[in-house]
């Protein structure tokens, strides 16, 4: 089961925007997909509830006999929406078990310092270490007006990661968002632009999203949990054991 975990210690830097994109693709290229929102703020949560049920679908966590909220039966690709402030155990165990960590950066020089610390403590982690979860950083509300972009690059470059894609500041995601949509869902003359603006992010994913061979010797279904009204992984244990072959 591919896991990929949108992960930033700062808020406000983008994590839900692009889990909720990286969701609503999956379920369009017919990938039985889970969004899992384990930020104390739930917006991903919230944007589910807002999504029209004629859309492709994507699951949310649901709560078993126990009171534990679990991946549901059937899913077969997982993305995960983060809580702000992630370091330590609670990001070492997001690390045990997701395939690729993406890191959503906006331009200013607050979001690549806190890009900069969670990637450092991430490259000390030995599944990133050994290349077992991938690490990539996406640019975010990108204003093409200005050098953000080439700001940004050399920034990934001087820290050693991939920049996988640049995506634009632009109402058009505000909008889409607020009625339970994402560019994915759009006609493809109204989101012409930014579905350009993804096609590289998209091919970095897809052998992750799409492993040529299974990499689990068993489904991670029932392994991948977390504890019911904990809005984030701080102290309330979110994951349950994550067993790895």
């Amino acid at each position: 089961m591919p896991v990929v975990a949108v992960v930033n210690r700062k808020g406000g830097s983008g994590k839900s925007t692009f889990a909720a994109h990286v969701a609503a693709w999956c379920a369009r290229q017919n990938l039985r997909v889970m969004l899992g929102d384990i930020d104390r703020q739930q917006s991903s949560r919230g944007w589910l509830r807002r999504r029209d049920p004629s859309l492709p679908g994507i699951a949310p966590w649901v709560l078993d006999q126990k009171n534990v909220l679990r991946v549901p039966s059937g899913i077969t690709h997982v993305v995960l929406d983060t809580p702000g402030g992630l370091h330590g155990f609670e990001l070492a165990r997001i690390v045990m078990f997701a395939d690729a960590i993406v890191i959503p950066v906006c331009p200013s020089v607050f979001d690549r310092e806190s890009a900069a610390a969670c990637l450092a403590e991430l490259m000390t982690l030995p599944r990133v270490a050994k290349g077992q979860c991938r690490v990539a950083t996406v640019g975010m509300r990108v204003d093409g007006r200005t050098n953000a972009a080439e700001m940004l690059r050399t920034w990934a470059t001087e820290h050693d990661v991939p920049m996988v894609g640049m995506l634009r500041e632009t109402q058009l995601y505000v909008r889409s968002l607020e009625r339970g949509l994402t560019i994915f869902d759009l006609p493809a003359h109204q989101a012409a632009a930014d579905l350009e603006q993804w096609k590289p992010v998209l091919e970095w994913l897809r052998p992750v999203l799409h492993p040529v061979a299974a990499a689990e010797t068993r489904p991670r279904d029932s392994l991948l949990s977390a504890h019911r009204g904990s809005g984030t992984l701080a102290g309330a244990r979110m994951l349950n054991e994550i067993r790895r072959p």
